[in-house]
């Protein structure tokens, strides 16, 4: 049946930490289910959203009947009633997109573009009311017309209006203090969605804005080998005492326009803050690396503290080799940036936890959709479907904190993952050659 409540029901497809979950759970919406097929990303979902179903799965092997199923799983743990759904409000998904990220080399051929075709394929099988496809600028160049015209086709095909086809958006002009462009197609069965507009009176936040009431994390000599720390007295203060709404909110210290499930943390723990150990050199080198350029050898980017971030990057998965972004260097400190203040770039709040290790974090965070920028597509599609979702009170616990430090064989077992569908190991090509030399 379908249910009576005032908030409408999502599924998140390609979920990765959550940015999109938590941006459309934040404009109203239950994220009842999500689809993510590596393990260590959907324990970050699952201890963000404790519950959400998770379905640690390959999407090219789910099936319509698959997601109805977790979503029902989800909403009944949700709502504390026993639920089989026959309708699906709004499917959200951002595929795997580097076959056309300008950052990558833009494979005409590359698998992961095929990955855009089953979330199209999804939603014609699922046939939600509604739909949010997140990818990166480069699918709109001349080379992928074909193909995304084929998708958009299919789409059309099956009944949608279609709309941000042909255009990219800036999450820095929805409240992020990231410069960070993207592509939002939405479609709807009932009537088209409007356009995503910035709002015009929304000043650019800046990464001034992003870090106040952050510690130095120099302070804590525990952050050199785990990732969380208690907070002193006088940090605690400051968090408290920021002077920045954008801050403000993320440390869940003011009232915001935000229909999100409340959660219950703690306010003096500083987490997600593994302090990175520079040499002298390059301390050295970062230090004398003016605001706004870059880092002659490392090629790092500094931030400035009165400007948006540039694009924070994610790196490669384990089935490519495993490869590190560059971490932009702090605007007044001689080291990279840590994941907590990569996530206050990003727009995550500071109860949200990625992986307790540099690598996972900052992939998980430069992988995802800002919750700023997916709260603003979902406030438009919860307009468009004439929904007026309540507001939540009740505080509800985030999960396990041990999940966040899980091994992936460990995390596929807790997740119930397919062994056949997990992430490929990529050997790098140094360590080929390093093994070839051993034999």
């Amino acid at each position: 049946m379908r249910l009576g409540s005032t908030r409408p029901i999502v599924v998140d497809v390609f979920a990765g930490a959550g940015g999109l979950s938590l941006g459309f759970e934040q404009a109203g919406f239950d994220v009842v289910a999500a689809i993510e097929y590596d393990p260590t990303h959907a324990m970050v979902h699952k201890y963000n959203f404790p519950d959400t179903e998770i379905l640690c799965r390959d999407v090219r092997g789910i099936t319509a009947a698959d997601v109805y199923a977790a979503a029902s799983r989800g909403a009944s743990r949700m709502r504390a009633v026993r639920t089989t759904l026959d309708t699906i409000d709004v499917l959200i998904g951002g595929p795997s997109c580097q076959g056309f990220s300008s950052m990558g080399r833009r494979q005409d051929d590359d698998e992961r573009n095929d990955l855009l075709m089953h979330f199209s394929r999804l939603v014609c099988e699922v046939r939600p009311r509604a739909f949010v496809l997140e990818n990166v600028p480069g699918l709109l160049e001349p080379r992928f017309a074909d193909f995304r015209n084929s998708v958009f086709k299919k789409l059309r095909n099956a009944g949608y209006h279609l709309t941000g086809t042909d255009k990219w958006v800036d999450a820095s002009d929805f409240g992020v203090p990231q410069v960070r462009k993207r592509v939002l197609v939405f479609g709807s069965l009932e009537s088209e969605i409007p356009e995503l507009l910035p709002t015009p009176t929304v000043r650019k936040m800046t990464v001034r804005d992003a870090f106040d009431g952050l510690p130095e994390i120099e302070a804590y000599d525990d952050l050199l080998k785990t990732d969380s720390a208690a907070l002193n007295a006088e940090d605690v203060r400051r968090r408290i005492g920021t002077t920045s709404a954008y801050a403000a909110n993320l440390a869940d210290i003011s009232a915001v326009e935000n229909l999100g499930r409340p959660r219950l943390w703690d306010h003096e723990l500083l987490t997600n803050s593994l302090r990175t150990v520079h040499t002298p050199e390059i301390i050295k080198r970062f230090a004398s690396t003016q605001p706004g350029s870059v880092e002659a050898i490392s090629r790092f980017y500094r931030l400035s503290l009165d400007s948006p971030s540039r694009t924070l990057r994610a790196g490669t998965g384990r089935e490519r080799g495993a490869h590190t972004s560059p971490r932009p260097i702090h605007p007044t400190l001689p080291r990279v940036i840590t994941v907590r203040e990569a996530a206050r770039l990003h727009g995550y709040p500071d109860w949200f936890r990625m992986s307790g290790t540099n690598w996972h974090g900052h992939r998980q965070i430069g992988n995802s959709v800002p919750p700023p920028l997916a709260k603003a597509a979902g406030d438009l599609v919860i307009r468009s479907l004439g929904h007026r979702p309540r507001r939540l009170k009740a505080k509800r616990p985030l999960g396990d904190s041990l999940w966040l430090y899980v091994r992936p064989d460990e995390a596929a077992n807790l997740v119930d993952a397919r062994t056949a569908e997990l992430p490929p190991m990529r050997i790098r090509k140094e360590s080929k050659k390093k093994m070839a030399a051993q034999h």
